[in-house]
């Protein structure tokens, strides 16, 4: 009995059985959706929301991945940026250095010019004293370059003082503006003569004193003084600067007021010497 179910039931029968069966299967499938249906509602009511919740998670993590790559370019590129920014401020620094040394240079070419009758030789200031003028000031040039005690100091667009000192390398320049400067000036349309007197209060308000100027003398307001040809130490004909508020004094014998440096004496920087000094009567 075993032995002819075991020759019913052979492979060879179970083979074709299952084959029957899987084409049954296909074959319902394709003319009716009577096995697929609650496969197929399985599908939509686990499978598709896992799909989703899956995709939604490759698309948050693409979009960070990419956030990522944009915030690390981003970052590279201020940095570059950042580079790009601070060489183009150091060559605008160098720019503006350029100009400001520039247009000095071309105010000393100009009172150069002005004053080209003289041999004169350029400086630069390498120090001040402690207030915020200067007053008096060292520059780079001395008894080498042929500097000597009370040459004339021109800059900008007039002048500046006296060489009050020098050494082999160096001089020490003593401005108009300084307390101790008295300078014998004229008018330059009259060549009525005043003095010009260094006070570093009143230059606090841009000015320094105009003196013993007759009391008869016409003067306005703009009215350039220059270095007079009776002065001791300075060449004559130098602009010191502009007249301004000039009144008869209190004795009514002279007249008194302000001059407005024709130098900035807030910012000195270069200047020319003039190599030919005063002529004195001993001399």
């Amino acid at each position: 009995m075993r032995n002819k179910l075991k020759k019913i039931f052979s492979a060879r029968v179970w083979m074709t059985i299952l084959v029957c069966i899987c084409f049954f299967f296909i074959g319902l499938t394709f003319f009716t959706d009577v096995l697929t249906k609650p496969l197929q509602k399985v599908v939509s009511t686990v499978i598709i929301p896992l799909q989703k919740g899956v995709n939604g998670i490759g698309l948050w993590l693409t979009e960070k991945s990419d956030l990522l790559v944009s915030v690390e370019e981003l970052q590279e590129e201020n940095k570059e940026l950042r580079k790009e920014i601070e060489r183009l401020e150091e060559d605008n620094l160098y720019m503006q250095l350029y100009r400001v040394e520039l247009e000095q240079l071309r105010e000393l070419y100009d009172i150069d010019n002005t004053y080209a009758d003289h041999k004169k030789v350029g400086a630069n200031v390498i120090g001040k004293s402690a207030d915020n003028w200067y007053s008096t000031f060292t520059i780079d040039k001395g008894s080498d370059d042929g500097i000597e005690v009370d040459m004339n100091v021109i800059a900008g667009n007039g002048l500046v003082g006296i060489v009050a000192s020098v050494s082999d390398k160096y001089s020490i320049v003593r401005s108009i503006i300084d307390d101790s400067s008295n300078v014998s000036a004229m008018l330059i349309n009259s060549f009525d003569i005043c003095t010009v007197s260094g006070d570093l209060q009143l230059m606090e308000n841009g000015y320094i004193a105009l003196n013993y100027l007759d009391k008869d003398v016409r003067i306005r307001d703009g009215d350039m003084i220059v270095t007079s040809n009776i002065s001791e130490k300075y060449l004559e004909g130098i602009l010191i600067g502009y007249a301004k508020d000039v009144k008869v004094d209190a004795n009514n014998l002279t007249q008194s007021g302000y001059i407005v440096p024709a130098v900035d004496f807030k910012h000195v920087s270069d200047v020319l010497v003039i190599l030919d000094k005063k002529i004195t009567v001993e001399e």
